[in-house]
């Protein structure tokens, strides 16, 4: 009896034709992440599926056609662990024809929203203090990529950043 090692669930990403590029471009910057197996149609026919992980987690690239676009109703989060892994993915992933968002969401150049969040912030929003967490939510909202440095200043108050 054969017993699949592949995951039972992942997360299918339709692309018009850019899931190698997409795929190459997202396993370079994640580390962790790498390519599992690439489905053609024919030996030397265009790719139609990829499977690869992103940390580990694994996804689906399909080759699907320009039927459907990706929108912010899902997206790819990433806990970054400091400002340098935060500023790192964010041109990256802006590079090229991609987009800034609000409060740390962005979009490739593919179409696909991502979330970059330092776990710093994480942190600040589980907070106990119910001040100190309305002050950082304040000082994120009026952010696009997420400056910790900046967060941190909100969290301990004005007092402390005088």
């Amino acid at each position: 009896m054969h017993v699949s090692t592949k995951p039972s669930v992942s997360t299918c990403l339709w692309y018009d034709g850019a899931a190698e590029d997409a795929v190459e471009l997202y396993t370079s910057l994640i580390p962790g992440s790498r390519t599992l197996d690439v489905t053609r149609f024919a030996p030397d026919g265009p790719v139609v599926l990829i499977e690869f992980t992103l940390g580990g987690v694994p996804f689906q690239a399909l080759n699907g056609g320009p039927q459907f676009a990706f929108t912010e109703a899902a997206s790819i989060s990433v806990s970054t662990i400091d400002q340098a892994e935060t500023d790192r993915l964010w041109g990256a992933l802006t590079a090229g024809g991609g987009e800034e968002g609000q409060c740390g969401w962005l979009k490739d150049r593919f179409g696909v929203s991502w979330q970059i969040v330092p776990r710093a912030l994480t942190r600040m929003l589980r907070s106990t203090d119910e001040r100190a967490v309305a002050r950082v939510l304040a000082a994120m909202h009026g952010m696009r990529k997420i400056d910790i440095e900046l967060l941190e200043t909100a969290y301990r108050g004005d007092d402390a950043a005088s």
